[in-house]
């Protein structure tokens, strides 16, 4: 058997006023969706322990079958490991976004969506005016990037952009854990000093001519060192190969570090631009030689983090359309049985614009399991799933049992 998982990340959502007090899935037309829903069985899983943030970093790797608790160690070190940066056991590793302040306050978490080759310039920048021995800025995509401090400490808090859009800067900086930290004041005069040095550039000032947020500040956080996880196939003997596609370097840690390749479709933008029907495409070619596709789509999150239920909407249908309606009209010709599952890692509701922990909806149509009764896929129609709720690495353990 094969398995595909299609993860629409931060799709699951709260009931919203103006859809008629409907969720972002029941307002979308999603016949495919729900044709999926209606061949397989439905329930609600938890995909983030009580213990750690709601983030993608920690529910991706739930989902993925790995025991977050023990072995997360920060977004950071999973992007770097996506990116190919080599680094060391005592290297402290954080994300560092590239973010718009204005008048002291965390504008956006996203410089704007600034394209990855002017933020290619500003990464070099600073690198110019702020690194040394010790500190090192390397070169994401768009605003997701990465700094390593070598031989810093975590010993201190650390806020995510995306989590406190409008916040002031101040209230939000990184804070010391235990009453002092010099790696916490190393990063605030980074931070600090950034946005002087960066809103000096031509790109920025260009971008406020246009009337365009500038891409101004830095934001590093989910800082961590390398972690040590085993790879899928020595979690689950019956995968032999395995990839994961996405257009999110997070993503590709993750399936890095666990033994998936990761495969890239260009034009996949991680917005609702993407190249949806690029990305079905990869993934039909890889199930034809991997035993296990992890298909990640990045659009539903972004939406939700702009407050915008109309694209969140679209994004869902896009996916439903150009997504699961082509791959599952050809995995159907195939002799070879493929289990499908489709869920979102985490709500992103547009009334808040951030994260929660809130149980999500998932759909499991897995050849031997019996269809459920539930027809339409929503976070209250998923209640009433055979599968009932399950928690964290008991999703993957569902996928691989034997039927």
């Amino acid at each position: 058997m094969k398995y595909l998982v299609i993860l629409t990340d931060g799709a699951a959502d709260e009931p919203i006023p103006e859809l008629g007090n409907r969720t972002i899935f029941q307002a979308a037309n999603k016949p495919n969706i729900d044709a999926l829903c209606k061949e397989g069985c439905v329930g609600m899983l938890k995909t983030v322990p009580d213990s750690l943030h709601p983030g993608s970093e920690v529910a991706n790797m739930t989902i993925m079958g790995y025991e977050t608790e023990k072995l997360y160690q920060g977004r950071g070190v999973l992007e770097a490991a996506a990116i190919g940066i080599d680094f060391e056991p005592t290297d402290l590793v954080m994300r560092c976004n590239i973010c718009t302040v204005d008048n002291g306050i965390l504008v956006n978490h996203s410089g704007g969506h600034i394209s990855t080759q002017d933020a290619g310039e500003l990464i070099e920048l600073l690198n110019q005016k702020l690194a040394t021995d010790r500190i090192r800025f390397y070169k994401g995509v768009s605003y997701r990037h990465i700094l390593i401090i070598k031989g810093g400490k975590n010993d201190l808090q650390m806020t995510p952009p995306h989590d406190v859009p409008g916040a002031k800067v101040d209230d939000v900086m990184p804070r010391p854990i235990n009453g002092h930290s010099d790696t916490c004041d190393l990063i605030c005069d980074l931070m600090r000093k950034s946005q002087a040095i960066l809103e000096q550039h031509p790109i920025n000032q260009a971008r406020k001519a246009a009337g365009k947020p500038m891409a101004n500040h830095i934001w590093p956080w989910s800082a961590g060192y390398k972690p040590s996880m085993p790879t899928i196939q020595q979690m689950y003997p019956q995968i032999k190969t395995g990839s994961v596609i996405s257009a999110v370097d997070l993503i590709f840690g993750i399936g890095r570090l666990g033994g998936l390749k990761p495969i890239t479709v260009e034009g996949a933008t991680g917005l609702y631009n993407t190249n949806f029907e690029g990305k079905a495409k990869a993934a039909i070619e890889a199930l034809r030689h991997d035993d296990y596709v992890y298909l990640h789509m990045e659009a539903p999150d972004e939406a939700g983090h702009e407050g915008n239920y109309k694209l969140k909407v679209q994004t869902i249908e896009d996916i439903d359309k150009k997504v699961v309606g082509p791959i599952m009209e050809e995995i159907k010709k195939w002799d070879e049985p493929v289990c499908v599952s489709l869920l979102p890692d985490h709500p992103t509701p547009c009334a808040i614009k951030t994260h929660t922990r809130a149980d999500i909806p998932f759909i499991m149509r897995k050849p031997g399991l019996a269809p459920d009764n539930v027809s339409t896929y929503d976070e209250e129609s998923a209640k009433n799933g055979s599968l009932g709720r399950i928690e964290l690495t008991e999703f993957m353990k569902l996928m691989m049992k034997p039927i």
